[in-house]
């Protein structure tokens, strides 16, 4: 990117994936658009996290979902961004203290994507088929629907699953539609699943953005280029995913929808082999989208037991 000789507008702090990028450029032009100034203006600082550096071993085993997110939110409180573009499924269930989920970008599909050379679907798939995944949702729900397949943990980028799927590596995987979009990759869906059938993670396809709290500068320049229908459905899902102390070590799916002034939420807990799996809904008004999600997933808690994720 071009140097400007003025301090930048405003910092954005973002991992370094084709994903990550495309998220952070695509903040980069909203925020641009939205106050009349130019690219340049606004910085694009990229950031790796141990996320990035981990990729031998599944993220269950080595903390969780903060490890995309600690050195982007240390780089807040440092002062070195004023903001942080995450992919809203990548961050942890609680906030560390003095951030917040400041505004969302318009929720692309959330659908889960099927791909795979030797089969239409997952229910083609033959008897023993190797499925690979970095998601225990989606390990899970393979599961729930097709005991008889195996899963393996894959990591690495969109390319880097594609390509075990292309090599044999595996038989298939599957990764979030919206992320095949944004990085013009949408050919190689193979078919989609139902939400319905396959309920998506909490946060699949929104983009959120995080700051200081105390940053009102920054919050004001990100009110623009809020989404409000796809914050009030992340409210929703983020409040239910808090309740169950959910994680990536947890298979937990979650997703709401805004119609007017309503909001509808589907939820969802189930065994890592897929053996067991309970689900529940709400509906009610915006302004209760956060006590909705929360009661949703104090029930499914419940239901649950102390054991079901151990």
């Amino acid at each position: 990117m071009a140097q400007s000789s003025s301090p930048p507008l405003v910092r954005i702090g973002t991992r370094g994936s084709p994903l990550a990028l495309w998220q952070a450029h695509e903040t980069q032009k909203r925020l641009a658009a939205a106050h009349g100034v130019p690219l340049e203006a606004i910085a694009v600082v990229v950031i790796k996290t141990t996320g990035d550096i981990i990729q031998d071993r599944p993220l269950s085993e080595v903390g969780g979902k903060g490890l995309f997110t600690k050195e982007l939110e240390q780089a807040l409180y440092d002062g070195a961004i004023d903001l942080a573009v995450h992919s809203c499924k990548d961050m942890e269930t609680a906030l560390p203290p003095g951030l917040v989920l400041t505004a969302c970008l318009p929720r692309e599909d959330v659908r889960d994507a099927f791909i795979c050379k030797k089969a239409t679907t997952l229910a083609e798939l033959p008897a023993g088929a190797v499925v690979g995944t970095a998601s225990l949702r989606r390990g899970a729900m393979v599961k729930r629907l097709r005991p008889d397949i195996e899963v393996v943990s894959i990591r690495g980028n969109v390319d880097t699953r594609l390509r075990k799927v292309d090599t044999g590596e595996v038989d298939a995987t599957l990764l979030a539609l919206a992320g095949l979009k944004r990085l013009g990759l949408a050919e190689k869906v193979t078919s989609l699943f139902d939400p319905a059938q396959f309920l998506p993670a909490v946060g699949q396809g929104a983009v959120a953005i995080e700051c200081r709290e105390d940053d009102a500068r920054t919050r004001e320049l990100l009110a623009p280029i809020d989404h409000p229908v796809t914050r009030i459905a992340i409210t929703a899902e983020r409040a239910f995913l808090g309740a169950l102390d959910g994680s990536c070590r947890t298979p937990i799916a979650g997703h709401a929808t805004v119609t007017g002034d309503r909001v509808s939420l589907r939820g969802l807990i189930v065994k890592t082999d897929g053996s067991v799996a309970h689900e529940t809904g709400r509906e009610g008004m915006v302004a209760e989208a956060a006590a909705l999600g929360a009661d949703a997933g104090r029930e499914l808690k419940e239901r649950g037991g102390p054991d079901f994720f151990a």
